[in-house]
């Protein structure tokens, strides 16, 4: 048995707090998720055009075992300045991987592609994004924004607007698992031309409108829907994600988790993890509980990283807000 956590939010895991920024304008933004103390992180890639920066270093052979924070990012290539800004501030606050006198906040990134989305993208020599990336991390707390907010500010999918979204659950093991994602994708997160969620088998109440599924269940619901299939398709997708518990893991298993939770998207989207999409997610562990799971118990955080990744896939598209440059109608502004 999951309930959802007090915020049903990421931040409802002891040790996270995230901030969010934008440019209304620009119709893109950055999420940033501060981690204190550090937390055990790493990284598993399912799409195929993915944009990252300090993904490497996550894996489990390699050296570095915490982070001090991770960046989502709109702006394609561009948007991975934003992890710059997010070191400058936590650098500010002393924080960091201690190298002699110095400090290396570990910041990795991932970003989405959101260029083509009705907002000004003309902003001269240098993008915004190292400064929104300072903006988020300074801008962390316990609550934040969902929908049209942070790095999920100009995201699409192929029927509706995209967003930021966050869920949370907390465990029958006495374990809390958390979800942050900037839904983004080539395909849809609704049932053919319905608006009701892939990820209605994993609704806690009405978080996500409460529509549950459809029925009759339409014919049309495997036909693909595919994000601007006249032009563009093969650049303006991604999905970005962090899963994170309170469980003391190590690097493997947070691994694990990131597998896991990727199940999420196959579960809210259709299609997901395409040839053009950079599908990702990050996984964390702040060992807030310090508990180590069982064996039983890992196979229950696994299952609920992919329902709560799946929950917060359809928050973030429910909770998005109408623009009047907007390419895609906001899901929450339809009926039917």
């Amino acid at each position: 048995m999951m309930t959802a956590g007090p915020r049903n939010l990421i931040t409802d895991v002891d040790g996270l707090t995230v901030g969010n920024a934008g440019d209304a304008g620009l119709s893109s933004g950055v999420t940033a998720i501060v981690c204190d103390p550090p937390a055990t992180a790493a990284v598993q890639v399912l799409g195929g055009a993915p944009g990252t920066r300090e993904t490497d270093l996550l894996e489990p052979h390699n050296t570095v075992e915490t982070v001090n924070g991770l960046i989502l990012s709109g702006g394609s290539a561009f948007g991975l300045d934003a992890a710059s800004g997010a070191q400058a501030f936590l650098r500010q606050q002393g924080k960091g991987f201690e190298v002699g006198p110095h400090r290396i906040p570990i910041v990795p990134a991932a970003i989405l592609f959101d260029l083509i989305n009705g907002g000004d993208k003309d902003w001269g020599v240098y993008p915004p994004y190292r400064e929104l990336g300072y903006q988020a991390t300074q801008a962390a707390s316990q609550a934040f924004a969902i929908g049209s907010a942070g790095a999920g500010m100009g995201a699409l999918t192929a029927t509706f607007k995209g967003g930021l979204g966050s869920a949370s659950a907390r465990l029958a093991n006495g374990f809390t698992i958390g979800a942050l994602v900037a839904a983004n994708p080539m395909g849809s997160a609704t049932i053919g031309n319905t608006r009701h969620f892939w990820a209605a088998p994993f609704e806690i109440g009405a978080e996500f409108g409460g529509l549950g599924m459809p029925s009759p269940f339409p014919g049309d619901a495997a036909d693909l829907k595919i994000k601007f299939r006249d032009r563009a398709r093969g650049v303006s997708n991604t999905t970005i994600a962090v899963i994170a518990t309170d469980a003391s893991l190590t690097k493997a298993e947070a691994k694990r988790l990131a597998i896991a939770a990727h199940a999420g998207f196959a579960r809210a989207i259709w299609p997901s993890h395409t040839p053009f999409d950079g599908d990702l997610v990050f996984g964390l562990a702040t060992g807030a509980s310090a508990r180590k799971p069982s064996p039983d118990d890992f196979i229950e955080l696994c299952a609920a990283a992919a329902s709560a990744m799946s929950r917060a896939i359809a928050r973030g598209i429910c909770h998005a807000t109408p623009d009047p440059r907007d390419l895609m109608p906001a899901w929450a502004t339809t009926s039917g």
